[in-house]
């Protein structure tokens, strides 16, 4: 599930970690419970040695009558002690189902025959990190009905490894190992058989590399002799004091006798980004090791995705790379596509000589070439496999209208044949912006992620994957006619993501809510156009579970349902009139319905997807229908669907939870008295808004970052401007100010779910990462410290090391651990 939104990093845990209030530990398992001298619902601020005295007490009585004296933690009787130890043992066995990060195929020689190799993860749940390992494969295609995959007998674990990025020829293997402290980064060339070369990239000339998908960028050039890539840049110096004072004229080095003041606060990118201040373009030179800044780019610029312009003999060589500017400041970036950016080409010197310095050419003053003026938003750039042309991704959309996410467009620029790039370039629209399609058709390009090779051997139908409605699908793109077409199977609910390209045939992963991830081999035949692509079942190791895990999943259901809008009368636009969706989840047995968990996404411009997730079927599992509900304003649903939302929120989002509600227990599917509902982030706002406008529908609730309380947000989040567009709708943009009026912050208070506080009565889950810099850990608290001051019952658990998404795998775990046992508390 995709968590949106977010705030100001909560340091100050010091204040509450002697209480009651659980901080839940980075570095060990467990279970947070309130003192049993007190009320669940109660935040007294006990210290700890209280307790321990108590403790000490009853230890010290004699035990040759009452025997030894059993210790749980804290809050725990025995009772709850036995649901969390079934619980977290079944939730164990999900967690361990590994994932596909990337895969990439190489050609054998003959051709007849390619290889290919999986990078895969797993929760490594006592490290508290994500392991990762590596699985070799060939595969060899036997007929249109068969193909087989000969799988390496173990996968190989790649412990320290960042990034991995196979050379054009498939020849070279670059490994890249960002260093956890002030170490240097290493740069690894591996051949089919050994460690070819070794370079090590000292903190002085730049930092990690950037491995984060966005800003994220390597390309070897065409020889494969030199390799661009994104770094953080180095530090700059820093004031440096002794015992006699300021030094001057001092170096970046570290000494024994002098320590580094702070110097001037640099802005970050907010969520996901603290301690990084700029990414930089570098390139390295794999005969000399040298390692060499690209010049001529704008300090204003944060830049990343580069990728080398295609070569021409004789002609100056150019990088391409999306360039995001830091001015007026720079706002949250993390799922935040609605900042502005640009494709630049800039022009580099050959980084052949062993002194690039010396080089005449390199003496030149670079020119930067902005070629995308005309269009506000352009990344994901990718050159066509015969160098023709460029093709790209906006979020023009969400830039022109603020919202952090909204319908994409695909477009394309013919590269000069002279391999000079100027500005202005005319770009060309490819897929344009849908607003309203008609049923059963493409609904808008939602895309946030493109294949670094895409295309098939046509050279211009590139294979992306796209949300399509409540479902992920793989689409074929015609970039020179614009032609679409949907190919993966239509006539299935369950949600496909493309991994990697075998010559003309796709490898792809399909999933549902009720299917682990399976990998299938999609294949047609050229002769045929728009023919139907033949998916074929692939055998593999990688998402085996365990035989309890997949009786559970196979006992259960799954729809798509079609909610009408309840008021159409209020919809401004065609889109917005149209039914939203809703995925049900349940059981295939046919008596009373199981108790109901409503599930919410973020953003509020995302959506929840027909595919595998493991918390979700770990709480279907111990006996839960999910009613998981796309409102308006959701993802691939076409532009006008999406825009009705803004200026809307707490008021249509959350009048369309409670239709889709109603129309599962109009249906018999759910029973009204047994009603939970579970949310993060913006969904955190739609829970903690629903048990407030509906305070008799819900039994429990969990909210995981809500946002509680905009008007004290949009002070301290990285995302201000969320704050003015999700609430005053097309009049944010120009009303939006770093210093809100008191008409503003009464406005953001009438939208925000405290404002219905007094209504609550169900008791309440809060998890909160007190990292967050997009939703503060303060709104949290301050929603509970409410909710305990009118006598509701609450219980929250503050993950220390988190930031929004709560993704630290022992976090993460015992996130979903609580959810499971406080809806079984309350809603048996």
């Amino acid at each position: 599930m995709r968590w949106t939104l977010a705030l100001a990093s909560f340091n100050s845990l010091n204040s509450i970690s002697n209480c009651s209030l659980t901080l839940a530990a980075s570095h060990r398992f467990s279970f947070p419970f309130f003192s049993p001298q007190i009320r669940p619902s109660s935040f007294r601020f006990t210290s700890s040695s209280h307790y321990t005295k108590k403790l000490s007490a009853i230890l010290a009585m004699d035990s040759s009558i009452a025997g030894p004296v059993k210790e749980l933690p804290v809050g725990l009787d025995e009772a709850t002690e036995e649901e969390y130890a079934s619980q977290s043992k079944l939730l164990k066995e999900f967690t361990s189902i590994s994932s596909i990060d990337k895969a990439w195929t190489f050609k054998s020689e003959s051709g007849l025959v390619s290889q290919a190799m999986f990078s895969i993860s797993q929760p490594n749940l006592l490290a508290n990190k994500k392991r990762s390992f590596m699985l070799s494969t060939s595969i060899s295609k036997e007929s249109n009905n068969n193909v087989n995959f000969q799988w390496a007998p173990f996968p190989v674990e790649m412990a320290g490894v960042s990034i991995i990025v196979p050379s054009p020829s498939g020849s070279k293997l670059l490994v890249i190992r960002n260093p956890e402290n002030e170490s240097p980064s290493r740069f690894e060339i591996w051949s089919s058989s050994q460690l070819e070369k070794e370079f090590q990239i000292p903190q002085s000339v730049h930092g990690s590399v950037y491995a984060d998908g966005w800003f994220e960028g390597i390309s070897w050039n065409s020889d494969e002799s030199l390799i661009a890539y994104v770094a953080e840049e180095p530090s700059p110096s820093k004031p440096s004091f002794d015992h006699q004072g300021y030094i001057k004229g001092a170096t970046k080095d570290k000494e024994c006798s002098s320590w580094k003041g702070q110097g001037d606060w640099e802005e970050e990118w907010g969520e996901c980004y603290a301690g990084k201040r700029q990414p930089a373009v570098f390139v390295i030179n794999l005969n000399s090791g040298k390692v060499h800044a690209v010049k001529g780019i704008t300090k204003s610029l944060s830049v990343g995705q580069v990728v080398w312009a295609p070569p021409v003999e004789g002609t100056d060589k150019y990088l391409v790379f999306v360039g995001w500017s830091a001015e007026p400041r720079k706002l949250g970036i993390k799922y935040c596509y609605n900042r502005p950016c640009a494709l630049y080409a800039v022009k580099v010197p050959p980084y052949k000589s062993e002194d690039v310095g010396s080089d005449p050419k390199s003496m030149e003053e670079p020119t930067l070439v902005n070629l995308t003026q005309s269009i506000s938003s352009a990344y994901f750039p990718r050159f066509s496999p015969d160098g023709k042309f460029l093709v790209f991704q906006s979020a023009k959309a969400s830039v022109d209208s603020w919202v952090h996410s909204a319908t994409n467009s695909l477009h394309r620029i013919d590269w000069p044949t002279d391999c000079k790039p100027c500005s202005p370039t005319k770009v060309i629209d490819v897929i344009p912006i849908v607003n309203c399609a008609e049923d059963g058709h493409f609904p808008g390009l939602y895309c946030f992620g493109i294949l670094s090779k895409p295309w098939l051997s046509d050279g211009c139908t590139m294979i992306l994957s796209s949300y399509w409605h409540s479902c992920q699908v793989i689409l074929s793109v015609n970039v020179l006619s614009g032609e679409v077409f949907r190919i993966s199977p239509a006539d299935s609910d369950i949600s496909w993501i493309v991994l990697t390209l075998d010559g003309d045939n796709v490898i792809a992963v399909c999933s549902s809510p009720i299917d682990v991830p399976q990998i299938k081999y999609g294949c047609f035949d050229k002769e045929i156009k728009n023919t139907v692509w033949n998916w074929l079942n692939v055998s593999s190791p990688i998402f085996r579970c365990s035989e309890k895990v997949t009786s559970l999943l196979s006992s259960h259901q799954f729809s798509i349902m079609q909610i009408p809008v309840k008021d159409v009368s209020d919809c401004l636009t065609k889109g917005a009139a149209k039914p939203f969706e809703a995925i049900f989840v349940s059981s295939k047995k046919n008596d009373a319905p199981d108790p109901l968990i409503v599930i919410l996404h973020g953003g509020p411009h995302a959506v929840s997807l027909s595919s595998f997730s493991k918390s979700l079927a770990f709480l279907s599992s111990i006996g839960y229908s999910l009613l998981i509900v796309n409102y308006r304003g959701s993802l691939g649903f076409g532009e006008e669907a999406l825009q009705s939302l803004p200026g809307k929120i707490g008021s249509q989002d959350v009048n369309d939870v409670l239709t889709a509600i109603d129309h599962v227990i109009e249906k018999g599917l759910a029973n009204p008295s047994k009603i939970t509902v579970l949310g993060g982030s913006h969904g955190g706002f739609l829970t903690t808004h629903l048990i407030g406008q509906a305070p008799d529908k819900f039994v429990a609730a969990a909210a995981r970052n809500p946002v509680c309380n905009i008007s004290s947000m949009v002070g301290i989040t990285d995302i201000p401007d969320w704050c003015y567009k999700e609430t005053y709708g097309s009049n944010g943009k120009s009303i939006f100010t770093e210093a809100p009026t008191a008409e503003h912050l009464t406005h953001f208070y009438n939208k925000s779910p405290i404002s219905h506080i007094s209504k609550v009565k169900a008791p309440t889950l809060l998890l909160l990462g007190a990292h967050d810099l997009r939703v503060p850990v303060s709104n949290g608290l301050q929603y509970a410290h409410a909710l305990k001051e009118r006598g509701v019952e609450t219980k929250v658990i503050v993950f220390p090391n988190d930031i929004h998404g709560i993704e630290r795998p022992q976090s993460d775990f015992e996130s979903f651990l609580n959810i499971g046992v406080w809806f079984k508390k309350y809603c048996k």
